[in-house]
């Protein structure tokens, strides 16, 4: 067998498609994989511009594959580091209610987060959260020990180095130009000629829909990118932040509001929005790709959507433009922050699928087709669950593809 002739293909190296490349590899050591990822580097993009927090499950609908993965795909994400000296902090986080209105559904959450369980839920008032976060104001808040926050590029390093110490192949600044089934094997055309596989496994992110398409499969929904811009604190005014400050979100939509993030390296952010990108790897107010840009706007689920939410959309676009918004937002959560204290901006792109009626699917959509998996949703807590992701796909591939240990 060449390097070019394998078992199974992954296309995209980001935090999902490594996980998965690993595992095939520890349960499956006689099949040869290969991941394919488009650019030089490993996880460059959702996964190198995430926020680095490790989620304990508190949001997410009961039954849903987000809280199925996430509280258990925590642990295990923990004992990977554990055992190989990765460092991570369980510095926890607060979400705060400051509104009246605003508690009925805090109080909502924290029901979702105990049958998801989440571990440690406690509802505190005004003093207690002044104990944990002295900056901070509220009159409710969930407290939440088991959130953390961690380096997902070192994780996704280490996933990529048991990856390859297990006999896989990982071939970067190969971008995948196209997909040909023939001689029942799938072709994949690549700037390093043809690369040939049994099976495929689609974890492209933010081209996942594209990639689908590509092997003439209707995935039933478009991937439409979101920058999330965040401002860095001043490190003289980190002291600000303990660990993990959020609103409550607004529960229609799959983003949880401007918040405060502490970072593994002791930095704070403060963000993101979410505002339309247009173009897919769009992290600056300037990035423009037309093609790409047209195929949103002229999607019928876009429109839907952005008919059904324009309001938020507006909302979204006005705070991206005026610093002195976004400043208030934050004002709700820490009276105290000034805009000297707002510094260094930058941000992170959302992969959101939107079906053709104009729903943001809320939950991961991994499907199967004829030799091929495709991860079509898996943003946060995606990073969180990649080991529980990766058992899920894996169980999946041992069906349909007939993989035998």
């Amino acid at each position: 067998m060449s390097f070019q002739d394998y078992d199974i293909g992954i296309i995209g190296g980001g935090i999902i498609g490594l996980a998965t490349a690993m595992r095939l590899t520890q349960e499956y050591p006689a099949y040869k994989v290969v991941v394919l990822e488009k650019d030089s580097e490993i996880a460059t993009h959702q996964t190198g511009h995430n926020s680095g927090v490790m989620h304990a499950g508190i949001y997410y609908a009961p039954g849903t594959q987000k809280a199925n993965f996430c509280s258990t795909g925590g642990q295990l994400l923990r004992e990977f580091c554990d055992e190989r000296g990765i460092e991570y902090e369980m510095c926890g986080k607060v979400i705060i209610a400051n509104t009246e209105e605003e508690i009925p559904r805090l109080d909502d959450l924290f029901q979702r987060g105990t049958a998801n369980g989440a571990m440690g839920l406690e509802m505190v008032g005004p003093e207690r959260l002044r104990e944990l976060e002295p900056h901070a104001a509220g009159l409710k808040a969930i407290w939440s020990p088991n959130t953390g926050i961690i380096d997902f590029m070192k994780v996704s390093h280490a996933y990529a180095t048991e990856f390859r110490e297990g006999g896989g192949d990982l071939l970067t600044g190969t971008p995948l130009r196209g997909v040909v089934r023939r001689d029942n094997r799938l072709y994949m055309e690549t700037p390093r000629g043809e690369i040939t596989a049994k099976h495929i496994i689609n974890c492209a992110g933010l081209y996942a829909d594209s990639v689908a398409r590509m092997m003439g499969v209707d995935p039933g929904l478009r991937i439409v990118p979101f920058r999330g811009e965040y401002f860095s604190i001043k490190p003289e005014r980190a002291n600000l932040v303990n660990g993990l400050i959020y609103p409550v979100p607004n529960p229609a939509m799959p983003f949880l509001g401007v918040h405060f993030t502490k970072r593994i390296n002791g930095s704070v952010e403060a963000g993101p929005n979410a505002v339309l990108a247009f173009a897919r790897e769009g992290y600056k107010k300037t990035s423009f790709n037309m093609s790409e840009t047209f195929a949103t706007i002229t999607y019928p689920g876009f429109l839907k959507m952005a008919m059904k939410y324009w309001k938020t959309g507006f909302d979204e676009q006005w705070r991206s433009m005026r610093k002195s918004v976004f400043l208030k937002s934050l004002q709700t959560l820490m009276p105290e922050i000034q805009m000297d204290d707002l510094a260094e901006p930058g941000a992170g792109v959302r992969a959101q699928s939107i079906d053709r009626n104009g729903n943001l699917l809320q939950d991961f959509a991994i499907s199967q087709t004829e030799n091929a998996i495709h991860v079509l949703s898996a943003p946060s807590p995606g990073a969180t669950s990649s080991l529980t992701i990766s058992r899920y796909i894996v169980d999946i591939a041992k069906n349909s593809f007939g993989l035998a240990a």
